[in-house]
């Protein structure tokens, strides 16, 4: 990004770079940055807040009267400090002959579809696996996870990125069964800790470590403080 903002302002472009790293927007030194103190993936702060994201985006263009390149640091920080429980009501089972993780993901479809009409595709399915395959992505799992060795499992993908994009599908899903905007890490947690989806990612995870395989393949089915 800052390499970009060089780029851009060696061609007379003027640019504002916004992080939510400190660290890394010091170090990358753009012309113009705004460090603002927000969860990863919500650069404004709060989601469906107009007023607040005017407000950060007043500050950054701020920073194009200053002549000199210029670090500034927004004066609100947003905290996600690991304790909401989001509240997201399931759609009942439907068909008890299915694995339950399968059938689950089946269930929410419809939140899924309402969601991405809503809100467009930000976080869904479709970087590796379309939402209509998540469902054989979840089976792929179930197979590792009961003792089939990952690469005969038929994983449609890099595993972590398929992890990610199931991930996707129910975080996206639970923006349309939510009554709120959740924190930002409240969804993962959901997903991890209270979707059969997610027991299933977790229980295939564990077995291909256990399997001895290497690590950067199960790694990051999941985030690294679980």
């Amino acid at each position: 990004m800052s390499t970009l903002a060089h780029i851009f302002e060696a061609e007379g472009i003027a640019t504002i770079a916004l992080g939510s790293i400190k660290s890394h927007i010091e170090t990358t030194a753009p012309p113009r940055g705004l460090w603002c103190d927000f969860p990863l993936g919500r650069p404004l702060g709060v989601p469906s807040d107009s007023e607040f994201q005017h407000r950060v985006l007043s500050k950054a263009l701020e920073l194009l009267d200053s002549p000199e390149p210029i670090f500034a640091e927004y004066d609100v920080s947003i905290v996600d400090d690991g304790t909401e429980v989001m509240a997201c009501p399931m759609p009942p089972r439907h068909d008890p002959d299915l694995h339950a993780a399968i059938d689950e993901a089946n269930g929410i479809r419809p939140a899924y579809d309402r969601a991405i009409a809503k809100y467009g595709n930000r976080v869904g399915a479709g970087r590796t696996v379309q939402a209509d395959e998540i469902t054989t992505a979840i089976d792929a799992f179930i197979k590792v996870a009961n003792g089939t060795p990952w690469k005969e499992a038929g994983i449609p993908g890099i595993p972590a990125r398929v992890s990610q994009d199931i991930r996707g599908y129910y975080e996206t899903a639970a923006l349309a069964l939510s009554d709120h905007a959740p924190s930002a890490w409240a969804g993962t947690r959901w997903f991890f800790d209270h979707t059969e989806a997610g027991r299933v990612v977790m229980e295939a995870r564990q077995a291909m470590a256990d399997a001895g395989e290497a690590q950067p393949i199960w790694f990051y089915m999941a985030p690294g403080d679980r």
